[in-house]
């Protein structure tokens, strides 16, 4: 009964708690529809943590849904040790990347105080979940090996059956609980989805990775003397 309500009801409330939340926001709100980005009160500790987890972050993410949507291409690709030894590696590698630059950005929002100001309820929510949903990724990856080859063979068809709306939970009860919890972790973030900042994503997707460096102008009225001050 957990099971079905975990694995069953819970991804199908996240989803449509996304969909019809995100759509109403964009419609009441649609300025908010933006990362919210606190880059002109701080831009070194920020680019030093923004992109090792934005490069990070996206690159497992694309892995991820590859996998999924071209799984007998993936089994074939992993089925080679090499490759599947290469993978796990750089999966793990990736991982570290974005543990290591989310751990920044969460210490540069305590560390400033005028980061720290406007940092929301919502904002500390989400960079944790963020946060715990990668370090048990990591751990997963870590402990259970190979999951580039069984992803595929548990995680794959549950998610499938419910995109058909025909759920299966078969290929997933027997899986460890703390396997378990980062697969939850997933539509816990889809859930938050609407009433945080990663409504950006769905904006310009992913053009922070190159986009060139805003130049900010200060245009204050002139002092005594003539100048600007």
């Amino acid at each position: 009964m957990l099971d079905t309500v975990l694995f069953v009801v819970f991804p199908y409330v996240a989803v449509a708690l996304a969909v019809a939340v995100g759509l109403l926001r964009y419609y009441k709100d649609r300025f908010s529809f933006s990362s919210q980005s606190s880059e002109f009160l701080e831009k070194r500790e920020l680019f030093w943590g923004s992109v090792p987890w934005h490069y990070g972050v996206v690159i497992i993410l694309i892995a991820h849904l590859l996998a999924f949507l071209f799984p007998g291409l993936w089994g074939a690709l992993v089925a080679d040790p090499i490759r599947l030894y290469t993978l796990e590696i750089i999966g793990l590698a990736l991982a570290l990347l974005t543990i290591v630059g989310m751990v920044m950005l969460i210490a540069r929002r305590i560390q400033r105080p005028r980061v720290f100001s406007v940092t929301t309820t919502l904002d500390w929510v989400l960079l944790v979940t963020l946060l715990a949903q990668v370090v048990l990724g990591f751990w997963v990856a870590l402990m259970f090996r190979w999951g580039s080859d069984w992803y595929i063979r548990t995680a794959v068809p549950w998610l499938r059956s419910l995109v058909l709306l025909q759920p299966d939970i078969r290929f997933i009860t027997a899986l460890p609980w703390i396997v378990k919890l980062h697969m939850l972790g997933g539509f816990v973030l889809v859930a938050l989805f609407p009433f945080t900042r990663l409504v950006h994503i769905f904006t310009v997707p992913v053009t922070y990775l190159w986009r060139p460096y805003q130049v900010v102008i200060w245009n204050r009225r002139p002092g005594p003397s003539g100048r600007r001050s």
